[in-house]
């Protein structure tokens, strides 16, 4: 019995469906250029980790992995743009802790946190270091906080923008001391510890990684740190909770996103491949030199 057109059109369709979904399924990945969005400016923390993963990256996978520095709104913009990109593994995102944070200090946001993107793995974490301008008079936490008491207000603290750990991190060092700081947040790490090095802020919790080369250049005095032990790259900086703050702890962290809907086999190659390139000895002792910690 032949068959009406309508359902042998139908069925030719549905054959020609399968042969495309069957040919995209058995596409080799990585297939072209991998777009790792940073969604800060050039020069920040995420930005940091970004250029350090990125040659080992490509290797990995034998592909060009390109660096896109979309910055804006903490961050907030990059993200939504890559959980509207295609999950087709060529789009990833690194993010800076404050993600997690979105729901809580965004009262909109035109994506989901928890369901637009997906975790890939967490790259590198380090402490935050409690930054002073050389114009401030004061070498040592027990002088700054003594500073900040006696003129509420004055001096003015940097961030990477509202709900970013460096913000959140001041408010409770403020809490901590009973101290009064004025907040100015910036668009990102890069801009922000320009001005700080340019003297146009006074003081910023900035990544370990970050504040290494000003304080060793002797650009920016190093207060304090805020992790549970003393940095290795920062032996002689002590702790916030060594000097007085018992509990007091932060420590910041970059991790990779994939768009929701991206295969399982391409977000587990790309979480064994970033694991074991943190897991060579060569690669971990460059990010220990630098305070972070695979």
């Amino acid at each position: 019995m032949r068959q009406s057109a309508p359902k042998f059109v139908g069925a030719l369709v549905t054959a020609w469906v399968a042969c495309v979904s069957a040919a995209y399924a058995q596409t080799p990945w990585p297939s072209k250029p991998i777009r790792l969005v940073v969604p800060f400016p050039a020069g920040g923390f995420v930005d940091a980790v970004a250029r350090q993963i990125q040659p080992q990256l490509q290797t990995a996978l034998g592909q060009t992995v390109v660096i896109d520095n979309r910055g804006g709104a903490g961050g907030t913009l990059g993200a939504s743009e890559v959980a509207r990109s295609q999950p087709d593994g060529h789009t990833i995102l690194l993010v800076f802790d404050s993600y997690a944070l979105y729901p809580l200090t965004y009262l909109k946001l035109n994506f989901d946190v928890a369901r637009d993107l997906v975790p890939v793995t967490q790259i590198a974490s380090n402490p935050l270091i409690l930054l002073t301008h050389a114009k401030v008079q004061a070498k040592d936490l027990e002088t700054f906080v003594k500073l900040l008491k006696s003129e509420p207000g004055r001096v003015n603290y940097a961030s990477v923008g509202v709900g970013s750990s460096n913000h959140l991190t001041a408010e409770l060092f403020q809490s901590a001391t009973a101290t009064t700081m004025t907040h100015v947040p910036y668009r990102g790490g890069g801009p922000a510890q320009q001005d700080l090095v340019g003297g146009h802020i006074e003081t910023m919790f900035l990544s370990a990684s970050l504040a290494l080369p000003h304080v060793k250049a002797g650009a920016l005095n190093a207060i304090a740190q805020t992790g549970a032990k003393r940095s290795v790259a920062l032996p002689d900086v002590p702790t916030v909770a060594e000097r007085g703050y018992p509990g007091f702890e932060v420590n910041s962290w970059v991790g990779m996103l994939a768009p929701a809907g991206t295969p399982r086999d391409v977000i587990d190659r790309l979480h064994s491949e970033v694991r074991k390139i943190l897991g060579d000895p060569k690669f971990a002792a460059r990010l220990e030199e630098q305070g972070l910690v695979g």
